[in-house]
């Protein structure tokens, strides 16, 4: 996962998906309401990976909330991030904490939980 920089470059735009987490990008905006504490949430109802021992599809119910900082991150990115996970063989656990960890990098957010379900 690479961190872009300010304003979205993927918005607008036909993009296809990324073949990895590492390809993907998540496009950054400024946070209008910085000195202001509130809650983004973000669902994937229908997000799918593999399962590394069988090969077989696993699918999750992803949920995501983070207190933005100074930059929030475009929802379309974070789709396309999401979507990138679809032909990886790695656990729930992994995957969960993979996101974490991106969108800690990504961001910098005064507080992030991600849920996997």
């Amino acid at each position: 996962m690479t961190k872009k920089h300010d304003g979205p470059e993927l918005l607008g735009r036909i993009v296809a998906l990324p073949n990895s987490p590492d390809e993907a990008e998540l496009d950054l905006v400024t946070n209008p309401y910085k000195d202001t504490i509130y809650l983004v949430r973000f669902t994937a109802p229908e997000f799918t990976s593999l399962c590394p021992v069988t090969g077989q599809p696993d699918f999750a119910h992803i949920a995501i909330q983070y207190i933005p900082n100074a930059r929030c991150i475009e929802s379309k990115s974070l789709k396309l991030y999401l979507g990138s996970f679809r032909n990886q063989g790695q656990f729930a656990e992994t995957i969960v904490n993979r996101i974490l960890d991106d969108i800690i990098t990504a961001c910098k957010p005064r507080y992030c939980v991600v849920k996997g379900d």
